[in-house]
């Protein structure tokens, strides 16, 4: 078995990781080519991310001329501790007031713990200005070094 095989998070560890982490880095392509990376709020939809943003926003706009991203979550401090998945994937864009507070309302669930009293109210007013971002993956990668156990 390989290195990287020996380190490669199981599809059940890959669920858990991408179910707690808080935010992920979403990297579409500029206008000029460059990278355009971002960090944002995020929930799983089955394989699926999905997140939200301003419609007019400069992902969107990136994500309509190429719609090929990463997306990238990680954790650790030390070596032994790194742990992430990096997902490349399609976006696409998805319209709609209520796709749109479907998303807001569980990604803010997942943040937050718990809905505040008013906080639907505060999220379909968002809602109307933004769009969902759904990223379908082609190509998933994961490494947890802790499986190492010290060993390099």
């Amino acid at each position: 078995m390989s290195r990287r095989d020996a380190i490669q998070l199981t599809a059940d560890e890959r669920r858990e990781f991408l179910a707690t982490a808080k935010t992920i880095i979403l990297s579409t392509i500029d206008r000029h080519g460059y990278p355009h990376a971002v960090p944002m709020w995020f929930v799983m939809d089955g394989d699926d991310c999905l997140m939200t943003t301003y419609a007019k926003s400069q992902k969107v706009v990136n994500v309509q001329r190429n719609p090929k991203v990463s997306l990238l979550v990680e954790s650790g401090v030390t070596y032994d501790t790194l742990r992430g998945v990096l997902i490349r994937g399609t976006a696409r864009v998805e319209p709609g007031l209520e796709t749109c507070l479907a998303v807001l309302t569980r990604v803010q669930t997942k943040m937050l713990g718990s809905q505040p009293p008013g906080l639907e109210e505060a999220l379909r007013q968002q809602a109307r200005k933004r769009v969902v971002i759904r990223i379908t993956p082609t190509r998933i990668t994961s490494w947890d070094h802790a499986k190492l156990g010290g060993a390099y």
